[in-house]
């Protein structure tokens, strides 16, 4: 067995020195340590690599079209390719070149390629939506995934844009999406529509001309997990392997924080002495809110014994490699695993039904609409008028009778 061992590694070691990576596998392999990775994954990504570079050689490539070899490479495991024989180019090589390519841009041995073309005047759109109106990044490109159809199924001449095509769009749509998402596109065009007005593109008033989707504001019973399923979340983040994870839910649960907001919390975020989180909410607003006993002590337990030693700026970072800050969608993920961890059947299982679940509990503990309504940041107070339907019992005691003719 230490016979075939020593021969396989000199094989790696023939392919790398043959191969594009020659000059750089020594760097590449400080690079992934740097980024986590741990000592068995990086032999095997070497491993891969040594393959895919084999691959690359024999077809001719160079380090100047490795981009061209990946391409390749990926579009043969798309239609199909199979291995043929041992070192030949197979699924998790490709992902190891992609990665390899990855080091090469960040340090700078590669350009990094130009971001795809956008639209100029969806480019303009986004400036003034970021300037004007202050939307966060993540609005702003949900924003960009419903205008850029928009724009290039009626074109980019905004002079011809009247109520009869954009009616047409929409009931185009209304065939193919859900009403959520229905409503979501409809948003972003008006919001769209009224950027051409305000900067003298279209005929004033077009915004309009914007179809309603089908429902009624507010009318819906807010989402919620009832007490006993929030403690069991949180139970389910108990012990040393999920620190991380228990100061992110008591956020969510007793602050009623959005999940972009968790993950964008920084260290210059807290005042431990006053005994506040600021936070960067919708529309650049900045605003406190106060760090309770036990989010302190679950973020405190996170950074000492939990959180990687990395000179990061956020407070939460990733678990496994490579590491870095967190994004909203790793917090719906950790919240929808918390769930399945702690039996909770729910039909929702992202992060907004623990800021609905913060919302009702308050409420059932006596706090004011008005409280509420400052904790969750709520700019209209229909908004926070939205959660009192939860509270049936209130509900029933002050409903009116039914004006109509009595049952018999």
């Amino acid at each position: 067995m230490r016979g075939v061992y020593v021969r396989k590694k000199s094989v790696v070691k023939e392919r790398l020195k043959a191969g594009l990576a020659a000059a750089y596998v020594d760097d590449f392999t400080e690079w992934l340590r740097q980024r986590r990775y741990t000592e068995k994954t990086i032999v095997e990504c070497i491993r891969l690599l040594a393959s895919w570079t084999n691959w690359a050689r024999s077809e001719d490539y160079t380090l100047d079209t490795i981009r061209s070899a990946y391409s390749a490479s990926f579009a043969l495991i798309r239609n199909g390719h199979r291995p043929r024989f041992r070192g030949d180019v197979n699924k998790d090589s490709v992902e190891i070149a992609k990665l390899f390519i990855s080091y090469l841009e960040n340090t700078g041995v590669l350009p990094c390629l130009p971001a795809k073309p956008e639209l100029p005047i969806v480019a303009a759109f986004t400036i003034w939506a970021r300037e004007q109106h202050g939307l966060a990044e993540t609005t702003l490109g949900t924003y960009q995934g419903a205008v850029i159809p928009f724009v290039e199924a009626v074109g980019d001449d905004t002079s011809a844009y009247d109520a009869e095509v954009i009616r047409a769009y929409m009931l185009e749509r209304a065939g193919t999406v859900s009403v959520a998402r229905l409503k979501g596109i409809g948003v972003a065009v008006r919001a769209f529509l009224r950027f051409l007005i305000a900067t003298g593109q279209c005929a004033p008033g077009l915004d309009h001309a914007m179809p309603n989707a089908a429902g009624w504001r507010l009318a819906s019973v807010p989402r919620f997990l009832p007490e006993a399923d929030i403690a069991r979340i949180i139970a389910a983040c108990d012990g040393e392997r999920r620190l991380r994870d228990r100061a992110i839910i008591l956020l969510l649960v007793r602050l009623g924080l959005r999940a972009s907001e968790v993950a964008r919390l920084t260290f210059d975020d807290i005042d431990w002495r006053q005994g506040t989180i600021r936070l960067h909410g919708k529309g650049r607003r900045e605003e406190l809110l106060p760090l309770t006993q036990d989010i302190g002590d679950a973020i405190i337990d996170y950074i000492e014994r939990g959180r990687p030693k990395l000179s990061e700026h956020a407070i939460f970072l990733t678990e496994s490699a490579p590491i870095r800050p967190i994004d909203r969608i790793a917090v719906k993920c950790l919240v929808k695993r918390a769930l399945t961890r702690g039996g909770v059947e729910s039909t929702y299982k992202g992060a907004h039904v623990l800021r609905h679940s913060a919302a009702t509990a308050m409420l059932r503990h006596g706090v004011s609409l008005t409280g509420v309504g400052t904790v969750l940041r709520h700019r209209s107070p229909a908004m926070t008028a939205h959660y009192a339907k939860v509270d049936i019992a209130l509900l029933s005691s002050i409903a009116q009778p039914w004006p109509g003719r009595q049952p018999c």
